[in-house]
C-alpha cells in the first residue's frame, strides 16, 4: 500500500463540472524522500521509512541524524508504510503522480487538542435545566454503584482530555489534484488544526475510481 506524508492547509470550497458547491479540504504534498527500508530477512517485515520537511542538522539530535544515510538531508517528519506497492531505493523522491489515478483516499492525522473538558462538550451530555433551582446544569450527576459492586464501572463518559488522539477518516473523495502546486483537494474534513502533518494513502475499503 502506498502512501504520502502532507501537510493540512486548510478547508475552502469548490465548483464541479455540474456547477454544485463541494466543501474540500487542501492538503500540500511535497517531495517525499525515501529515507530507509526496512526488509523481511533484516527486521522481520516489509516497509519503506519516508520523510518529508527538510530540517537544518544543528536543529537535530545526533541518534536522530544516524537514521539518514550520507547524502540525504535530514527531514523532520518520518513515517513508515508498510507493504509498500512501489519499487523504490533509498533517496528516490516520490510525489503526488503516485495518486493520479486514486479515486477515494484514507486521512491520518492528529486530532486537535481541546484540553480538559466535560461532559457536555466531550461526550455531548444534554446537562440539567436551567431554572426553577435545579443547581444541577452542566455537571455529570451520580457515577457510582450503591452496595454492588460499590464502585465506578471502568469506561464511563466523565469529564477529561480531549482530542489529540491519532485519527483516521475513511473513503474521503479525490476531487481535483493539482501538480504544479503540489496540492490535493478531498471532499469533507481532515483531523487535525492548520498545518498539521498527515499521511495519505488510498482507500482501504473503497477503491473506484473518480
Amino acid at each position: 500500500m502506498v502512501g504520502l506524508i502532507g501537510k493540512k492547509v486548510g478547508m475552502t470550497q469548490v465548483f464541479d463540472d455540474t456547477g454544485r458547491l463541494i466543501p474540500v479540504t487542501v492538503l500540500k504534498v511535497e517531495p517525499n524522500v525515501v529515507v530507509a527500508q526496512r526488509t523481511v530477512d533484516r527486521d522481520g517485515y516489509s516497509a519503506v521509512v519516508l520523510g518529508a520537511n527538510p530540517q537544518k542538522e544543528s536543529r537535530m539530535a545526533k541518534p536522530v541524524l544516524g537514521q539518514f544515510a550520507e547524502g540525504i538531508q535530514p527531514m523532520r517528519d518520518l513515517y513508515e508504510f508498510r507493504d509498500f506497492g512501489r519499487e523504490c531505493a533509498v533517496g528516490d523522491t516520490l510525489g503526488l503522480d503516485m495518486m493520479q489515478d486514486v479515486g477515494y483516499v484514507d486521512i491520518t492525522g492528529t486530532t486537535k487538542g481541546k484540553g480538559f473538558q466535560g461532559v457536555m462538550k466531550r461526550h455531548n451530555f444534554g446537562g440539567g435545566r436551567k431554572t426553577h433551582g435545579s443547581k444541577f446544569h452542566r455537571a455529570n450527576g451520580s457515577t457510582g454503584m450503591a452496595a454492588y459492586p460499590a464502585k465506578v464501572i471502568k469506561g464511563t463518559k466523565m469529564a477529561g482530555r480531549m482530542g489529540g488522539e491519532r485519527s483516521t477518516v475513511l473513503s474521503l473523495r479525490v476531487v481535483r489534484i493539482d501538480q504544479e502546486n503540489q496540492l490535493i483537494l478531498v471532499k469533507g474534513a481532515v483531523p487535525g488544526r492548520k498545518n498539521a502533518v498527515v499521511r495519505i494513502r488510498p482507500a482501504v475499503k473503497r477503491s473506484m475510481i473518480g
